[in-house]
């Protein structure tokens, strides 16, 4: 069972709770300041005052976006950051809000968030293909493990069925700047859920895939959806 005591979980900032001067100044540059009546300082103070286990229930770091600005704020560079993204990957994963850990683990086992299989998601990529070719685009198609292309593109796992459209703005800057680009055939997945819940060793596994297709196809640049 994991320690949840966040003070261990930190030992390069156990002096976090005696640095806040409880100024405000993070709470007034937090979008989502106020929400479940807490923000940023006050889970600097559930940490002094030994509260590990609330603050990791509450939702506020869930809420919290990591957008960075209440610790770009701080006067005395608290890493609420660390605090935050430390809290959720203590959470037992069971309890993960909303459907981040599913999406992980379904990243894990099948190669993206919305399981979606190979053989329709390359399918739908050559009829975007066509799509774009008929729209103005002569000549244009998806590349598919092009070897020594410049980018490596991955795609957000939302966007092949939900959104098929916005893939195509990417592709025309492509064609229009004859630009070398490909998709990987696996693992084209772009958002890494893992990051997001706090769950280090699946985050490290996404990354690795993807730069796992980099060195595969000996590519240089890496567009990211996100």
């Amino acid at each position: 069972m994991a320690d949840i005591n966040l003070a261990r979980q930190l030992p390069d900032v156990l002096s976090i709770p005696h640095a806040c001067y409880t100024c405000s100044t993070c709470a007034s540059r937090c979008p989502v300041s106020g929400i479940d009546g807490l923000d940023p300082r006050q889970a600097v103070r559930m940490l002094a005052y030994g509260m590990d286990q609330e603050l990791i229930d509450s939702r506020f770091p869930w809420i919290c976006t990591l957008c960075g600005r209440c610790e770009s704020a701080c006067p005395m560079n608290v890493p609420l950051l660390k605090i935050l993204r430390t809290a959720r990957g203590l959470r037992n994963r069971d309890k993960v809000p909303g459907p981040i850990h599913k999406g992980v683990i379904m990243d894990l086992e099948r190669g993206n968030n919305l399981g979606i299989p190979q053989e329709d998601f390359l399918f739908l990529l050559n009829d975007l293909g066509y799509e774009l070719e008929d729209e103005g685009f002569p000549g244009f198609y998806v590349p598919i493990d092009q070897a020594g292309a410049n980018f490596l593109v991955t795609i957000n796992s939302k966007e092949p069925f939900a959104e098929p459209d916005d893939l195509k703005f990417w592709w025309k800057i492509f064609y229009a700047a004859k630009e070398s680009w490909t998709v990987p055939a696996v693992h084209w997945e772009g958002v890494n859920w893992a990051l997001f819940s706090g769950d280090d060793e699946s985050m490290r596994e996404l990354v690795g895939r993807i730069v796992a297709n980099m060195q595969r196809l000996k590519i240089p640049n890496l567009l990211l959806p996100e």
